[in-house]
């Protein structure tokens, strides 16, 4: 059996001599007659060592685990699409379109009142009927807000005829 220095081991896995030494000071690398190494039980020690790294190899992988795997995903899927057609679950690009619908309105609708409201607050002078009445129209604002269906009682009604 001929054996080969640490220089001779490292060109042949790749390596630097510095790897070497510390792979066999790991103990990873075995040295026989002094400091030299068999070439095919070294190569099968570092092929050992790499396997051990990534347990997620292609050997390691169990086929039956990764059916079941598979077969959970798909009924999860199943699931979801079924909610989303009963109508329990949304898909998330319509919850922003409704949320950005509705800020967008609750926006506009709390500008409107000072432009609304602006004469008849020129003609008050009490603090406390003023703030009574402000708070008033934003209450009214907040609950036409709270009024989900009313507001968007078109895109419901277009959502449930695209669904049918």
């Amino acid at each position: 059996m001929k054996l080969y220095d640490k220089n001779a081991v490292a060109k042949f896995l790749d390596m630097t001599p510095k790897n070497v030494e510390r792979l066999t000071q790991k103990g990873i690398l075995h040295t026989t007659q002094g400091n030299l190494y068999s070439l095919a039980e070294t190569n099968r020690a570092y092929i050992r060592y790499l396997r051990d790294r990534n347990p997620e190899t292609q050997e390691a992988v169990d086929l039956n685990e990764e059916r079941a795997k598979l077969t959970r995903a798909k009924r999860l899927n199943e699931e979801l699409d079924l909610s989303v057609k009963k109508g329990e679950l949304h898909k998330a690009e319509d919850i922003e379109k409704i949320m950005t619908a509705t800020l967008i309105n609750f926006k506009s609708r709390l500008s409107a009142i000072p432009a609304e409201e602006a004469e008849k607050l020129a003609t008050m002078t009490d603090k406390a009927k003023i703030f009574l009445y402000l708070n008033g129209k934003i209450k009214e604002a907040l609950t036409e807000l709270s009024n989900f269906e009313e507001m968007f009682k078109e895109e419901i009604k277009e959502d449930e005829e695209g669904n049918d």
